[in-house]
C-alpha cells in the first residue's frame, strides 16, 4: 500500500526525504520489510502446525539487509540467494501469493511447487535462483555477472551469501574469476554471527568478513545490516562502482538472524541473553527505522501503522490462496527436468 502524495486539492505535497532518499521509496522499502517480516512469521507458525513440507530457514531480523540492497537495484539486475532466500526474493517483487503456494507445493506456487523454501527462482524478476547448497549462489551469480559485462547494458549480478558460506571454494574461486575478469558483481555476506550453530568467532580469524577482499584485490564496504539508511548508501556506491566497470565488490552486513538455523532449532548454542541484546530499539531494525522515520517528520506512527496493517491483510492472503491451490498433479514430477520443457 503506497500513500498518496498530494494534498486534498490535487496538488503535489512537497516530499520530505531522509539521507537523501524521498518518501515514496522510504515507504516501499519499509513495506517490504514488514512483507518480509510477516511472512516469515507466518509461514514459520504454519510449519509448526505441520501444513508446509520440507524445510524453513527464516530470515527474521535481517529484513534491512535485503530490502536495502536489492532496493538499490534496477528491475535487470540479477539476484542469487540462499536457503534463508525468502527476504531477498520478496524484495525483488515476487508475488506474496505464488510465494506462499511454492511453500505449501502447489501448482500455483512460483516454481508450481517443485521447488519450495530453499529453491525458488523468478527469471522473469532477475532472480536466477535460491540455492540449498551453501555458498553456491556465489558461482551462479558469476555467471551472470560475466553475461551482463558481455552484453554491455550496464546491469549488475548480486550474490547473497552468510558468513559461514564464505569459507567455501565456490565464495574464493568466484571472488577471483571477478577480480581477474573485473566483472559486476557484488558479493554480499549477511553476517548474522553464525554458520549454522558455528560463532563466526569460532570458525574465522579476522573481526570482520570484509577483510576477505583484500586477497583478492576487491572494494569492500562494511555496513550495519540493521540500519536500513546505511546499507541502501553503502550498496548504492558498490552497484555505481560495479555499472562503472570497476567491479567487483564485497559488501559485509553486520545483522543477527532471530530464529535458530531453521524453524525448531533450539539454538542452545546461543550465549544468554544475546537475542534479547539484538532485540533492543538501539540495535533492531524496525525501531531504528520508525524511529527515524518519525523523528524526521516524514512518516506519522499511524502512517507506518497503516502500512503494518495492510501487509498483515496481504500474508493473510497469501495464505488464503495458498492453502486453495491444488496439489502438483503427479504426472508432472518430470515437468521442468529438461531445458527444453522449461516453462
Amino acid at each position: 500500500m503506497l500513500m498518496k502524495n498530494y494534498d486534498g486539492k490535487g496538488a503535489r505535497r512537497t516530499m520530505k526525504k531522509i539521507d537523501g532518499i524521498g518518501k515514496d521509496l522510504l515507504e516501499k522499502m519499509y513495506c517490504q520489510m514488514e512483507e518480509i517480516r510477516q511472512f516469515e512469521l507466518k509461514s514459520a507458525d504454519l510449519y509448526q502446525a505441520g501444513e508446509l513440507p520440507g524445510f524453513l530457514h527464516p530470515c527474521v531480523g535481517q529484513e534491512a539487509a535485503e530490502v536495502g540492497v536489492i532496493s538499490a537495484l534496477n528491475q535487470d539486475d540479477f539476484i542469487a540467494t540462499t536457503h534463508r532466500g525468502h527476504g531477498h526474493i520478496i524484495a525483488k517483487g515476487a508475488s506474496l501469493d505464488r510465494m506462499m503456494a511454492e511453500l505449501f507445493a502447489r501448482k500455483d506456487g512460483i516454481c508450481r511447487g517443485n521447488g519450495g523454501s530453499m529453491h525458488m527462482m523468478d527469471r522473469s524478476l532477475g532472480i536466477i535462483g535460491a540455492n540449498g547448497i551453501v555458498g553456491q549462489g556465489t558461482t551462479l551469480a558469476t555467471g551472470a555477472g560475466l553475461a551482463c559485462q558481455l552484453n554491455g547494458k550496464g546491469q549488475v549480478s548480486i550474490a547473497f551469501i552468510g558468513d559461514g558460506a564464505q569459507n567455501e571454494g565456490f565464495f574464493h574461486e568466484s571472488m577471483n574469476m571477478a577480480s581477474i575478469w573485473n566483472l559486476p558483481v557484488i558479493f554480499v555476506v549477511e553476517n548474522n554471527q553464525y554458520a549454522e550453530s558455528t560463532p563466526q568467532t569460532y570458525h574465522m580469524r579476522p573481526a570482520d568478513v570484509a577483510k576477505r577482499a583484500d586477497g583478492y584485490d576487491v572494494k569492500s564496504f562494511i555496513c550495519d545490516g540493521n540500519d536500513l539508511f546505511d546499507v541502501y548508501k553503502k550498496a548504492t556506491k558498490a552497484i555505481d562502482i560495479c555499472r562503472k566497470g570497476e567491479g567487483p565488490v564485497l559488501m559485509e552486513l553486520k545483522t543477527y538472524r532471530w530464529f535458530g538455523h531453521y524453524v525448531g532449532d533450539p539454538a542452545v548454542y546461543r550465549p544468554e541473553g544475546e537475542l534479547e541484546m539484538w532485540k533492543t530499539p538501539e540495535k533492531e531494525a524496525f525501531a531504528k527505522f520508525r524511529k527515524k522515520a518519525i523523528d524526521s517528520g516524514v512518516f506519522t506512527e499511524d502512517e507506518l501503522n497503516a502500512i503494518r496493517d495492510d501487509v498483515t491483510k496481504r500474508v493473510e492472503a497469501a495464505v488464503a490462496f495458498g492453502r486453495a491451490s491444488d496439489p502438483l498433479p503427479q504426472e508432472f514430477a518430470l515437468q521442468n527436468v529438461y531445458e527444453e520443457e522449461l516453462i
